[in-house]
């Protein structure tokens, strides 16, 4: 047979095949993402993620330098505040003394090395509980993407080296991406996980 393809070849040892593998993965190719609440005092179970916990602040710094120890590189935050923080405006977002503030800053003081990864939605903090702001029953997009641009560059400000939207909102990633250079936050990355068509 005259082939000019033929892919056995890379098949004929345990070496060869190891050494044209695409993918190796490590604990440091890794991301944790870790859950962290206001108002309560020690870890705190998640029922529905066995083996999960939601962190105080006080316990969340052990806890990523205990990830660090395993070889995790970086973690990616959610946070749950207080419900009587929580508005229809999602104010609570762009406090700078707000609690998903203090996290992001005690991690980034405390643990060397350590890439910090926020989620960046108003979910946590609206009282509609949902990604965008809610006007007469519609979510409204560009005042919701003005709200994600400079809840980016908070976070920027705290520490962060990568945000992370998830809210779906259209043109969030470039209006975030404006707000960041223009803070001077150029070496921020952005991280979108948002493609959510279709979701059970």
């Amino acid at each position: 047979m005259d082939l000019l393809n033929r892919p056995r070849r890379l098949r004929l040892s345990n070496s060869i095949r190891n050494l044209i593998a695409e993918t190796q993965l490590n604990s440091s190719d890794f991301l944790m993402p870790v859950f962290v609440k206001e108002g309560i005092s020690k870890p705190e179970p998640i029922t529905s993620l066995s083996g999960i916990f939601r962190y105080d602040l006080k316990s969340i710094v052990s806890y990523c330098k205990q990830l660090k120890k395993y070889g995790i590189q970086g973690c990616l935050l959610f946070a749950a505040i207080n419900e009587d923080k929580k508005n229809s405006q999602a104010t609570e977002a762009v406090n700078p003394s707000g609690f998903y503030c203090d996290v992001i800053k005690a991690i980034k003081d405390d643990v060397d090395d350590f890439v910090v990864m926020t989620d960046v939605a108003l979910d946590p903090f609206s009282s509609d509980g949902h990604d965008g702001l809610v006007v007469n029953g519609e979510i409204v997009n560009d005042a919701t993407v003005e709200i994600l641009a400079q809840m980016s560059v908070l976070h920027a400000k705290m520490g962060a080296d990568f945000v992370a939207p998830s809210d779906m909102m259209d043109g969030r990633v470039g209006a975030i991406r404006v707000a960041l250079d223009a803070a001077g936050f150029t070496d921020t990355g952005i991280m979108s996980y948002a493609a959510k068509f279709a979701s059970n």
